[in-house]
């Protein structure tokens, strides 16, 4: 019976290494099948679909291995290269297989006005080339409807809504909760307007914030009427009214959302799917094996369009997306190691003459904002000229990093300023009493013991977090009127950590130009003395090869598979999402002193 079994087991076991072989095998023929092919075969004739999903950004976030596991998984998070979608338009404007442009906005979620005005200003100048952009929404939100809005035709479902509800900033106040856990939240700042600490020693919004948010919201939203109904034709007041009378005006049209946006000439007309198929079947012919429309998609079109860059001279682009964070980090977050390796390659290639460090980031780190400026500085003592590109927020920290160029380029949407300095450190004392749980010891210095989560923090050691974070406001104040051209007395007084939209910035001195990404490379070119026969080439941290073959495989094998759509999580998940987001985003906060440039002027 023994031998038996062992018989038995053998044999399973070479018939499980030979299911592994062929398994390996498959893999390998796969692998290989994928990596074969050659670039994207384009239609002779086609429609453009331009679909964005989940968050439009400067850097999609996650480092290789991360992307590759979760694209495979189809779990990756949703997010679009605002890059991507530039290239894409701009190639097709010369393209005459392109015969149409077809907007598919629903798995949009989130983008910020200077990224939609971006895109808008690109669509323009495809439109101005006289083939017809269509957008079509089962339902469009604000930031869907400012896209939709620069398209020749506008297509809602007949139960569709268009949903504009200007801009506000909501935030989740903790100082009850905190009060009920027992923990000590001893927050440091300095600045009336730094509100980033609020949410833990309050249970509201401060004075000074509400009246320095409205400000700039205010501002945001001014700019978004005034480019949608330019890009309408509207009347001035016609997306202002909408929004405000928007109860009453439902009401008049008996509940029928999509008559109302009708009404208010929002939309073209309410047509259902297939109808809008039927007329991009009109404009780009007919696909027998789709039983659609011909069309490709901006991601093919991209790798079949995009060029690799033979100038010997070069405009090197930098991209500081997300909260910055000290030593190495993944792209969509600012690593000060990490992008300080890339300003220092920049430096030491002699291809590249000029840096645009393009910003997109609330801050952070403290000590990391530091260790980027110094390598911003070094570059221009190379005789390299810097150029700062503001995005959708450069505030704070964000604001640190740029300030020592040559030039500061900012959106006039662009959120900056936030000049200010705060600090947070919670103790635990109380709630482990609670639990029944003490501390005590003995130390060889005054010191000793003294920054333990577990212990209460003293009058000394709050005195030291004061004062270090004092000298931090006096660094950030003297750092920014040396770079600017100003006296301490003038920063302090624009200073405080109040938040400015780009356009207020430029009147205070904060920044020298109103103008995006394009301008601000024009301008490192000019500094360079290049001339108009210059490339420009993005710098990236480099991929090992584990990594490459895993972004690479697992990209390729999801365009086979396709791309899914952005899932609109609903009210409930949303709300559990900005908590998880919260305390994911106290987690990573890694400052070595606890000191930190940081602005918490996101909008939701």
């Amino acid at each position: 019976m023994l031998k038996l079994f062992r018989g038995a087991w053998r044999g399973l076991d070479v018939f499980r290494r030979l299911v592994h072989l062929v398994l390996m095998l498959a893999v390998f023929v796969t692998a290989v099948a994928i990596f074969s092919q050659g670039a994207p075969v384009l239609p002779g004739s086609a429609a453009l679909v331009m679909a964005p999903s989940g968050q439009l950004t400067e850097q999609p976030y996650g480092d290789a291995l991360e992307q590759a596991l979760e694209q495979l998984a189809g779990q990756e998070r949703p997010q679009t290269d605002l890059r991507d979608l530039v290239d894409a338009l701009r190639a097709a404007r010369d393209d005459e297989r392109i015969k149409a442009l077809y907007l598919d906005l629903d798995s949009l979620l989130s983008a910020d006005l200077v990224k939609l005005q971006r895109l808008g200003r690109e669509l323009d100048a495809f439109r101005e080339t006289g083939r017809t952009i269509v957008a079509y929404g089962d339902y469009f939100t604000q930031q869907q409807y400012y896209l939709a809005a620069h398209a020749d035709e506008v297509y809602l479902h007949p139960s569709g809504v268009v949903y504009l509800d200007g801009y506000g900033r909501f935030r989740t106040y903790y100082r009850s909760a905190i009060d009920k856990l027992r923990i000590d939240w001893h927050v440091f700042r300095v600045g009336e307007y730094k509100s980033f600490v609020e949410p833990y020693v309050r249970d509201d919004m401060s004075a000074e914030d509400r009246r320095s948010s409205m400000e700039w919201l205010s501002g945001l939203w001014r700019a978004y009427q005034a480019d949608v109904t330019r890009a309408r034709g509207l009347d001035d007041d016609v997306i202002g009214r909408y929004a405000d009378e928007f109860a009453t005006r439902l009401e008049a049209a008996r509940g029928d959302l999509a008559v109302l946006a009708l009404e208010a000439g929002l939309v073209d007309e309410l047509r259902t799917r297939d109808q809008v198929q039927a007329r991009m079947v009109e404009l780009a012919g007919l696909d027998d094996k789709r039983h659609s429309f011909r069309q490709v998609g901006t991601g093919a079109y991209v790798a079949a369009t995009r060029e690799p860059d033979t100038h010997s001279s070069k405009v090197g682009v930098i991209v500081a997306s997300g909260e910055i964070l000290d030593g190495e980090q993944p792209p969509g977050l600012v690593g000060g190691d990490t992008l300080s390796r890339l300003l220092r390659q920049a430096r030491h290639d002699e291809a590249i003459e000029a840096v645009v460090l393009r910003i997109d980031s609330p801050g952070g780190s403290k000590f990391a904002s530091e260790i980027i400026q110094r390598e911003v500085q070094l570059l221009r003592q190379a005789g390299k000229p810097v150029i700062a590109s503001m995005s959708g927020v450069a505030a704070s920290g964000g604001y640190f990093i740029a300030m020592d160029a040559d030039e500061i380029y900012a959106a006039p949407s662009t959120i900056t300023g936030s000049i200010g300095i705060g600090a947070y450190f919670p103790t635990f004392t109380r709630s482990l009493d609670a639990l029944g749980i003490h501390v005590d010891g003995v130390g060889t210095t005054p010191l000793s013991g003294q920054f333990r989560v577990d212990r209460e923090l003293s009058e000394e050691a709050a005195s030291i977090l004061q004062l270090a974070l004092e000298d931090g406001y006096r660094d950030f104040i003297e750092g920014v009127a040396s770079a600017r051209n100003l006296s301490v007395e003038q920063v302090d007084r624009i200073a405080r950590g109040r938040v400015w939209i780009g356009e207020t910035a430029k009147q205070l001195g904060l920044v020298d130009h109103l103008g995006g990404l394009d301008d601000a490379i024009a301008a490192a070119a000019t500094h360079a003395a290049l001339g108009d026969d210059y490339g420009v080439t993005y710098l990236r941290k480099e991929l090992s090869l584990r990594e490459s073959i895993a972004l690479e495989f697992a990209t390729k094998t999801r365009g086979f598979l396709g791309e899914p759509g952005a899932r609109r999580p609903d009210v409930v998940q949303r709300m559990l999402g900005h908590l998880g987001a919260e305390l994911e985003r106290l987690a990573r906060l890694n400052d070595p002193q606890h000191l930190y440039y940081h602005c918490r002027c996101d909008l939701r």
